[in-house]
């Protein structure tokens, strides 16, 4: 992967991705990728490991810390606050007679609780007590029915005041037409409050239609907004005291980044942060070996993520809920939070290296969703760690070296492994060592394939016509079994692929979206108020990036959410880039009818015929930064210099150990493939090459796994 030769920096920069397990550091410079570290995230001050993780890298490269002049991060500060309720305390304020819209909520009953007579419905994201009203009510067309009442809002301010909250939402009916009401509001409670306090109007973060979608989208923002901001804070001073001047840019769920003062205001934006990078870095992986579309396989030490890239672009959302229950790495509407802003399509399930493995009431071995995390980790990590783990399955069935985990930076005790899963497991199952861990690996890989099916089959999909490209920690080792499932004949490794997302966080611009609904019949399209719309859009999305929309670096996206009239859904139809079809015209009407026609088929499998409305207006704004160019090459000297070593790995084919050789990822660098099975050493991470598969290293440095020509 390399940047864009007109757009090349000179400096050096850092991709810092903080996960479940660890914390991965790449800095790039110049002429490339320049090192890697990999630290144990430290879950209760993540910058600790950050600081870390970015001083050994630059120690390891001998590059000062002010030549970096660039740092881009992904996190999951926002979702865990979510999920783990460690937001602040906010007030939220909505229209009067809808004060119990959060405290009912949405639920729809899935999975087990379909057949639970005691089902408890889910708490309400805050209180109902810290739930308000003010007096006035907009109509559809944000006309006015009940004028503002001012007196209503000074009320509710003085009593927030009072409880001492100092963080507010404000959500009122139909603002996505009409925000007057809103910034009134907004004006009035600020006035009450101190001025560090923290209010967030609909308006300003997704004046898009839905009630409760909008509402629970702003009030999320304000939930972790002030969680990041102290966050963001804290590390860009924690990099200045390490001598790095560099102000963070954080990834955003969409695909781009943005400046450390937006992610804070826009914290929503946030919150599939670090996926949506391994995402980025596997589109880029699939380009270079010639494979545009691709499926992403992440597999960290905590959670598995699958995405599809097709035609080289990543698959976008436009909601998404955080928290939900569902099935097989998909959510469920109706269940969790509901979050109305752009992310990149994933599913997601707990499988990662640290998922803990285990026997349920009915003898059945389980695998996740709970994880050893960082701490204790893994049995292996000889951290305190009692419980057998998908990581302690993969070091007794050979596939791990104990003394080159993670860089080289832990050992790894093969005795712990083998105890946890034979007390834990193959004990109350009444089976072997050696057919418990491959038990416990081969549920991980299905669980898996689970994931890859949602975002494949489940949306009318053939995974044959896809290749996979695996990365994580974990990733490469379980990747060529879960491609199996799909009977996928290629998977793709790109280098550096145990910290994948880190990479991806370096070939990223600054981004921003604004949406804005205005529902309007094909019969009454006014082209001259389309255009309009999309221009201040765009204006607003510029001053969020500080950019000029004139500018040579600057480029625009522009979209439409379509509906055949009459129908609730819509779907999300690209217009145009910028040059040509800037402009509506009357070619415009068409080519949407043609292009939404093309998308309700591929999302629903029939036709879709008769008028159309336009329902929201949606643009990107992207700022094309400056970049290293990214990568990695084999040494000179160690090209095609064959296996380095041999060790016993058990594959199910054999049922046994088999004295299996490992090589290097330069040793295998040359024409012709090598046939499996064998293992690959690749620093951060493992390739596991099964039986029946071949290796073999193309110009990108990528290794290509392939089946053999009798098994496709």
């Amino acid at each position: 992967m390399s940047a864009d030769p007109n757009h090349s920096s000179n400096g050096y920069a850092l991709g810092i991705d903080v996960g479940g397990t660890f914390t991965d550091v790449v800095l790039a410079g110049p002429t490339g990728q320049e090192s890697v570290a990999k630290t144990l995230s430290t879950h209760g001050d993540p910058t600790e490991g950050i600081v870390r993780g970015v001083q050994a890298a630059l120690a390891t490269a001998g590059v000062a810390p002010a030549a970096v002049d660039r740092v881009v991060h992904a996190t999951t500060l926002a979702t865990n606050a979510i999920l783990e309720q460690k937001g602040v305390r906010v007030a939220h304020i909505g229209t009067r007679g809808f004060r119990n819209l959060l405290p009912l909520g949405r639920y729809a009953r899935v999975e087990e609780d379909r057949f639970d007579t005691f089902f408890d419905p889910p708490l309400s994201p805050i209180p109902a007590s810290d739930c308000f009203d003010v007096l006035e009510r907009l109509d559809s067309a944000g006309e006015a029915i009940i004028p503002l009442d001012e007196s209503s809002v000074r009320a509710v301010a003085e009593e927030i005041r009072d409880r001492g909250i100092r963080s507010v939402s404000i959500a009122l009916l139909h603002s996505y037409v009409n925000p007057a009401h809103e910034l009134r509001t907004a004006e009035i409670v600020r006035e009450y409050l101190p001025a560090d306090a923290t209010v967030v109007t609909s308006a300003e973060i997704w004046p898009e239609l839905r009630e409760y979608e909008r509402t629970t989208t702003t009030l999320m923002s304000a939930y972790v907004g002030p969680v990041m901001v102290s966050y963001l804070r804290k590390l860009e001073q924690r990099l200045r005291d390490a001598g790095i001047e560099a102000r963070v840019q954080v990834m955003e769920s969409g695909g781009g980044v943005m400046s450390a003062d937006l992610a804070g205001r826009r914290a929503v934006a946030t919150i599939e942060s670090g996926p949506a990078a391994g995402v980025l870095a596997a589109r880029a992986a699939g380009l270079s070996a010639g494979h545009p579309d691709v499926i992403s396989f992440d597999m960290g030490g905590t959670t598995a993520k699958a995405s599809v890239v097709r035609n080289g672009a990543p698959a976008i959302t436009t909601e998404f809920h955080v928290g939900g229950k569902g099935s097989f790495g998909g959510r469920r509407a109706g269940t969790g939070v509901p979050i109305k802003t752009p992310a990149i399509d994933l599913a997601e399930v707990g499988a990662g290296g640290g998922s803990i493995a285990w026997v349920d009431h009915g003898q059945a071995l389980r695998v996740g969703p709970h994880s050893a995390g960082s701490e204790p980790g893994p049995a292996c990590y000889g951290r305190g760690g009692q419980d057998p783990t998908v990581t302690d399955a993969n070091l007794v069935l050979g596939y791990l070296d104990p003394i080159g985990f993670a860089g080289g930076t832990m050992g790894l005790e093969p005795e712990n492994s083998a105890n946890a899963i034979r007390e834990r497991v193959a004990e109350p199952l009444g089976v072997g060592l050696e057919a418990a861990a491959n038990a416990i690996h081969e549920i991980a890989n299905a669980t898996m394939a689970a994931a890859v099916r949602v975002v494949t089959v489940q949306r009318g999909l053939d995974p044959r016509n896809f290749a996979v490209v695996a990365f994580g920690g974990a990733g490469p080792m379980h990747a060529a079994r879960v491609a199996e499932e799909f009977d996928i004949s290629t998977v793709i490794i790109p280098p550096s692929c145990g910290v994948g997302s880190a990479v991806g966080l370096l070939g990223t611009d600054l981004s921003t979206d604004r949406v804005l609904t205005r529902l309007c019949h094909e019969n009454d399209i006014d082209g001259g108020s389309v255009d309009e719309t999309f221009a201040q859009l765009a204006e607003v999305a510029a001053g969020d990036l500080g950019v000029e929309l004139a500018a040579p670096s600057t480029r625009v996206e522009r979209s439409v959410d379509v509906r055949l009239a009459g129908q609730a859904h819509e779907l999300t139809v690209r217009i145009s880039d910028g040059g040509e079809g800037r402009h509506w015209d009357a070619t415009s009407l068409p080519a949407l009818r043609e292009s939404f026609s093309e998308k309700y088929k591929e999302a629903y499998g029939i036709d879709g015929s008769g008028p159309i409305e336009l329902v929201s207006y949606r643009v990107r704004v992207t700022h094309v930064v400056p970049k290293v160019p990214l990568g990695r090459r084999a040494t000179s000297d160690a090209r095609g210099q064959g296996p380095a070593r041999k060790r016993r790995v058990w594959f199910r084919e054999f049922g046994e150990y088999r004295e299996t050789p490992v090589y290097e990822r330069e040793g295998i660098v040359g024409a012709d493939p090598v046939p499996g099975p064998l293992v690959i050493a690749d620093g951060e991470s493992t390739i596991v090459v099964p039986p029946a598969w071949n290796a073999l290293v193309d110009g990108e440095f990528n290794v290509i796994l392939s089946r053999a020509s009798e098994e496709k």
